[in-house]
């Protein structure tokens, strides 16, 4: 029988049973959330000033999760997601001043400035997007997971989407296809509470989406997808599990979203206090800052030097694509058919 559950922003484990990071972790884990904050930060100013043109969905409050599930993975995984995405990007490699090319609509941008926000890819970072139609990532990434299978190459495909997604019908297809013949995929629902603008309990019969794929014999856990090492420790298990060939594994991320669901959405279903206590007591990089400092991990002037190295990335990011040229209008007729 599943398990009752509302939606809170966590829920497994104990804070004594947390696993520990070492100094080198928890200090990978701080620049990598802290490039992506101030990525999407950026993004926000630059779309407010009318050089990100069309849908843009920020990413800030929910970094932990996808910065603790790259940690446990490996290069030759895949990754797709949905079209909050830029935070992905980032954290399997991809160059920030191609992703933000490509929000600006600049031939340096990782679709030739054709594709925007939701649109991305990169081969090289075995990436497959960036995808604009809710839930068409699952139906995908459980394709990508057929590939790994077939090729025998030992890859696991890392598909995410969120919990107003986890409502599409294409989800529990995909669900019993990839169980059917025990595909290495991880499933993961980023669940931060709201969906578009709907909060989940309005949305959902069931709100532990983690049990979803009982009736498929899919096993699943909740995680506390603020805390970058709860995180870390359920992917590295679900991904064995993938890897290892017993099928998927369904990992739901109790996470938040501080904006609103796009650049238009001003959040008003929810309270400002609601948002500001998240960001008081569970941020997810001032929590590794708090333990970096406890720790004696690091001093504040070797995270002020972070930030300031990571500044500067952005800063680089967003004068390339202020600067880069935009598509020649040719382009329009290329990539329209793969040979």
């Amino acid at each position: 029988m599943a398990r009752k559950a509302t939606a809170k922003p966590a829920k497994t484990q104990s804070r004594s049973n947390i696993p520990e990071f070492t100094k080198d972790e928890e200090l990978r884990a701080y620049r990598d959330m802290l490039l992506i904050r101030r990525f999407e930060e950026k993004a926000g100013q630059m779309y407010g000033m009318g050089l990100i043109g069309g849908f843009c969905h920020l990413y800030i409050g929910q970094e932990a999760v996808v910065t603790g599930i790259t940690m446990a993975a490996r290069t030759d995984d895949s990754t797709i997601t949905g079209y909050r995405d830029h935070g992905h990007m980032l954290a399997v490699g991809m160059d920030p001043k191609g992703v933000m090319a490509e929000l600006t609509g600049r031939r340096g941008g990782f679709s030739k400035g054709k594709g925007g926000s939701m649109h991305m890819f990169s081969l090289d970072h075995r990436f497959y997007g960036g995808n604009g139609i809710v839930g068409a990532q699952v139906s995908l990434g459980t394709g990508i997971a057929f590939a790994h299978k077939y090729r025998g190459d030992g890859g696991v495909c890392l598909t995410y989407f969120g919990d107003g997604a986890a409502n599409q019908g294409q989800v529990y297809e995909s669900f019993n296809m990839a169980k059917l013949w025990n595909l290495p995929v991880v499933y993961i629902i980023e669940n931060n509470r709201y969906a578009m603008g709907t909060a989940v309990q309005r949305a959902s019969a069931t709100t532990d989406f983690s049990q979803r794929g009982q009736s498929f014999d899919i096993p699943g856990e909740q995680v506390d997808g603020m805390d970058v090492r709860t995180v870390r420790e359920a992917a590295a298990r679900a991904i064995e599990h993938a890897r290892s060939g017993k099928g998927p594994y369904i990992l739901e991320m109790m996470t938040y979203r501080y904006r609103g669901h796009s650049m238009s959405d001003p959040a008003k279903y929810r309270s400002k206090d609601e948002v500001a206590t998240m960001r008081a007591e569970r941020d997810p990089i001032e929590q590794v800052k708090a333990r970096i400092l406890e720790n004696g991990h690091g001093t504040e002037e070797d995270l002020k030097a972070i930030e300031a190295d990571v500044r500067g990335i952005v800063t680089e990011a967003a004068e390339f694509a202020t600067n880069d040229p935009e598509p020649d209008p040719a382009e329009l007729w290329t990539d329209v058919y793969a040979a």
